[in-house]
């Protein structure tokens, strides 16, 4: 019976984090509607997936399945299903990672400072559920200039119907 509750409160929470792209606080910034525990997200994520997106690793340089990615349609959060990115702004960049220069819309996307590993960096997460997604950087092309650098498996793909 506590099996049978708990599944069912998982996925009323996914169904919820999946229905609320549009929430916004206001301050006008997408809130972050996700509200799993640790062990809920472990449930929910592969380990590769929770690796990546709850403990902020990297998939290695060229083994993600979208770094060569050609279809036409949306790239969404693994971890929450909200749209971040689409296939009218990736590119290739070289680096071994799926790269976009700009992103879905304004605010699907948090930026924040990473001052791990020595360096300093741009880290950027979904807004919706906070999962690590990569690093951008300023030198992608133009109109932004920005590169958006992500880990394929933060990322789900929905093709665009012809």
């Amino acid at each position: 019976m506590r099996i049978m509750i708990t599944v069912g409160l998982i996925a009323v929470s996914i169904m919820a984090c999946s229905q609320n792209e549009n929430k916004v606080s206001e301050d006008k910034q997408p809130k972050n509607v996700c509200h799993f525990d640790d062990e809920e997200w472990k449930e929910k994520l592969t380990e590769e997936e929770y690796r990546v997106l709850r403990e902020k690793g990297t998939e290695p340089a060229w083994s993600g399945k979208f770094n060569h990615h050609k279809e036409k349609g949306v790239y969404t959060c693994s971890g929450c299903g909200d749209t971040l990115f689409t296939s009218r702004e990736k590119y290739n960049s070289g680096s071994g990672w799926p790269s976009f220069y700009d992103v879905y819309k304004a605010g699907k996307v948090k930026e924040s400072i990473d001052e791990s590993h020595g360096m300093t960096r741009v880290e950027i997460t979904c807004a919706n559920c906070g999962g690590h997604l990569g690093h951008k950087f300023e030198d992608g092309p133009m109109p932004t200039g920005s590169r958006y650098c992500v880990n394929s498996v933060s990322l789900g793909f929905i093709k665009k119907k012809e």
